[in-house]
C-alpha cells in the first residue's frame, strides 16, 4: 500500500551561513555557532514549549531544502572516503535520501518567549544553513538517546584532525568580537571538501555577513583576507 504524508514546516532557523559551504559537516562539533529557531505563525504558541526549559539539548527535525532531488540512488559516494567509495544511502547521512530529512542535536541556550516573532528558541551548535526549515522538535533524553558503546561504522571518529588556524591581526579585527570563537571553531574544522586538498587554492565562505577567503597546507588553514559579502567593503 502505497503511502503520503503531507508536512509543511512549524519553523525556520537563522544561522551564520546563507549557504551550504562552510557548515560543520555534523551538529555539536562548534559549540560557539550561536542560532535561533523561530516559529511559523500557526505555531507560535509558548504552550507549545511548556517544559522545554528542563532539556538541555534538543533534536531538530529539518529538510535539505537545498538539496532535493526528484529521484534518488541507493548508494552514495561519502565525501569522507574521499568520494571514490559507494555505500549505501541509508548507511550514510547524504543529503541525497528518498526523502530529505536532517536530524540534528543541538544546545537550547535560551528560550525568549516574548518578541514580535513569538517564542524563539536561542540554540548553539547547529549544522543548519539560514533559513532552513524545520519540521519538528523534540527534547534530547540522556538515558534513551546517549550510547556510548555504540558502534560507528566507516565513520566512527571526526572526519580528520583538526587544522591549525592562522589569521592576522588585522584581519581578526574585522571580525566582530562575538563572531571570533565561532569563526576560529569552524575554520579548525577544515571546512574544505575532503576530496579538495590543493595548497594553492583559495576557497571562500560566506559566514555572518562576511565572506571569508583561506587556505591550507598540510595542517596549517591561513586566512588570506575578510571581506563584507553584503557591501562588498571589509567590515
Amino acid at each position: 500500500m502505497k503511502e503520503s504524508f503531507l508536512m509543511e514546516p512549524i519553523a525556520h532557523i537563522r544561522s551564520e551561513f546563507p549557504e551550504k559551504f562552510g557548515i560543520p559537516r555534523q551538529s555539536g562539533l562548534v559549540d560557539a555557532l550561536e542560532g535561533q529557531v523561530v516559529f511559523e505563525p500557526p505555531y507560535r504558541s509558548p504552550e507549545a514549549l511548556r517544559g522545554m526549559e528542563g532539556f538541555s539539548h534538543l533534536w531538530l527535525v529539518w529538510v535539505f531544502d537545498r538539496s532535493v532531488r526528484k529521484d534518488w540512488s541507493p548508494t552514495v559516494r561519502p565525501p569522507r572516503l574521499g568520494g571514490n567509495v559507494r555505500m549505501g544511502v541509508f548507511a550514510t547521512r547524504s543529503p541525497f535520501r528518498p526523502n530529505p530529512i536532517g536530524l540534528s542535536c543541538v544546545r537550547l541556550e535560551g528560550i525568549e518567549l516574548q518578541g514580535p516573532q513569538g517564542p524563539v528558541l536561542h540554540i548553539r551548535g547547529a549544522d543548519l544553513a539560514d533559513g532552513t526549515p524545520i519540521l519538528d522538535i523534540k527534547p534530547y533524553v540522556p538515558y534513551a538517546d546517549s550510547h556510548p558503546e555504540a558502534a560507528g561504522g566507516f565513520a566512527a571518529a571526526p572526519a580528520g584532525a583538526a587544522v591549525e588556524v592562522e589569521i592576522p591581526p588585522h584581519l581578526l579585527q574585522r571580525v566582530p568580537p562575538h563572531r571570533r570563537e565561532a569563526l576560529l571553531g569552524v575554520l579548525a574544522q577544515d571546512p574544505r571538501p575532503h576530496y579538495q586538498k590543493d595548497p594553492l587554492r583559495v576557497y571562500g565562505f560566506s559566514f555572518a555577513g562576511m565572506e571569508i577567503r583561506f587556505r591550507v597546507e598540510g595542517a596549517r588553514l591561513q586566512v588570506e583576507d575578510v571581506i563584507c559579502s553584503k557591501e562588498g567593503e571589509r567590515p
